[in-house]
């Protein structure tokens, strides 16, 4: 795992770049070597220019989906602080890689050179991984540039985040891709025809890299002339999904799906599921995401939204895919139409924070199993009025403890089909 830059180098005389050389992908050969040449993400191009022009670098999460440029701010950022450049990937490095990596930092810090140890993926690190490089990070030892594109508040420990600065990097627009192909084809000294150029725009999604290495492709595939869009198409093989089904895009996609459905959006809810599908996605996972919605935003507006999709989650595990999309699509478009209520939920919710606050009280004595006559002698079950000796088989009696008497939890809406309140409680209760 060795870094870039040869131990013994001075930062003022750095190696020439080998992603630079003309036989490198097209993505490394026309990477930018300043923050004024970087593409896109002007917010946190303005706020790494200042940290750089301060003279200390601090460490930094770099957070964004591929070809963001996070690889490319790093390179720039090590540059301009004057340091050795280090690259390690959380894939392929264990600890003992980082232990060497970090023994040569500590040797070239003797030397009067920092180091800026640049980890690809960090959210593959495990704890250990992670624990290692906090001595070296908290005592300037090396400044740590992390790339993730995953939430770094869900993957990296909490110790590593709190010694870092996290900017949050988007996918490039349309007319910041539009930018970044044009530099790469002043590289292939190609031109593109706009039907092609707009469908590689399309098909890159805001990845910087994805695009440039398709149009390298399409370049080569291409007859003299402008690249057609079959080149690209042809370059692409198909589409891709930006879906990870353990990373930040499958959450964010889970959660457009729960909340268009929240939202009584029937064309959204299916979208976002075959969103899903179509990208792989579990499709038991995906069920039981509708199970759990149908009780906690449908809930007593519709009783019969909850068996509909465990029956849809049933049937769907017993088919498997291609065919479980129906009746999973069936119950997403039944539960986005369906009246909605979250009455249950916050009878809940309310109840759980009066047991927070309350702690352990004690049941009423006439709520108490009266299993033996010692527990009778003490109490236990008198005065319990047994709600099938009464009219209609219901009794009013307080079931809460003494101290939260009057508490109200169930707070109905107007869409809640439930049974008719309980009447009062006739005189005359007796035991059970």
């Amino acid at each position: 795992m060795d870094g870039q830059f040869d131990l013994f180098e001075t930062p003022a005389d750095p190696p020439a770049d080998p992603g630079r050389a003309p036989d490198a992908p097209l993505a490394s050969r026309i990477r930018p070597t300043e923050l004024s040449q970087v593409a896109g993400q002007e917010a946190v191009v303005a706020v790494l220019g200042q940290l750089a022009a301060a003279g200390r670098l601090p460490s930094l999460v770099l957070w964004g989906p591929p070809g963001s440029g996070k690889t490319t701010l790093a390179r720039i950022l090590a540059r301009s602080d004057g340091a050795r450049f280090v690259t390690v990937s959380a894939v392929s490095a264990g600890v003992s890689d980082l232990r060497r990596l970090l023994g040569e930092a500590r040797q070239a810090r003797r030397r009067g050179l920092r180091t800026v140890l640049f980890i690809d993926e960090l959210h593959r690190f495990n704890k250990s991984q992670q624990d290692a490089i906090l001595p070296d990070l908290e005592d300037g030892t090396v400044t740590m540039i992390g790339a993730t594109t995953e939430n770094p508040s869900f993957e990296v420990n909490a110790p590593l985040l709190s010694r870092s600065r996290v900017f949050r990097l988007e996918a490039l627009t349309e007319q910041e891709m539009g930018k970044v192909l044009d530099a790469g084809l002043a590289e292939i000294e190609a031109e593109l025809d706009p039907a092609a150029r707009a469908l590689l725009i399309e098909l890159a999604r805001g990845d910087a890299r994805s695009g440039l290495n398709t149009l390298e492709i399409a370049a080569q595939l291409a007859p003299p002339g402008p690249i057609q869009a079959d080149q690209v198409r042809a370059a692409a093989q198909r589409g891709h999904l930006l879906y990870d089904r353990d990373g930040d895009q499958h959450y964010d996609i889970v959660s457009a799906l729960i909340k268009s459905i929240r939202g009584s959006d029937a064309d959204a809810a299916v979208y976002w599921l075959a969103r899903m599908l179509e990208a792989g996605d579990e499709v038991n996972f995906v069920a039981r995401r509708l199970v759990i919605l149908a009780s906690e935003d449908v809930g007593l507006a519709d009783p019969e939204a909850l068996p509909l999709a465990v029956a849809a989650q049933q049937a769907a595990h017993l088919v498997g895919m291609p065919e479980a999309f129906h009746p999973l699509a069936q119950a997403a478009i039944y539960l986005a139409l369906a009246p909605k209520s979250n009455s249950a939920k916050s009878a809940y919710q309310r109840a759980a924070a009066a047991v927070r606050e309350s702690g352990n009280l004690a049941v009423p004595l006439h709520l108490r199993n009266a299993a033996s006559a010692l527990m009778r002698e003490m109490g236990y079950g008198h005065g319990y009025a047994y709600a099938h000796d009464f009219e209609g088989g219901r009794v009013d009696q307080e079931h809460l403890p003494p101290e939260l008497r009057g508490r109200r939890f169930y707070e109905p809406t107007p869409r809640d089909r439930i049974p008719p309140p309980v009447s009062p409680r006739p005189t005359g209760a007796g035991d059970g």
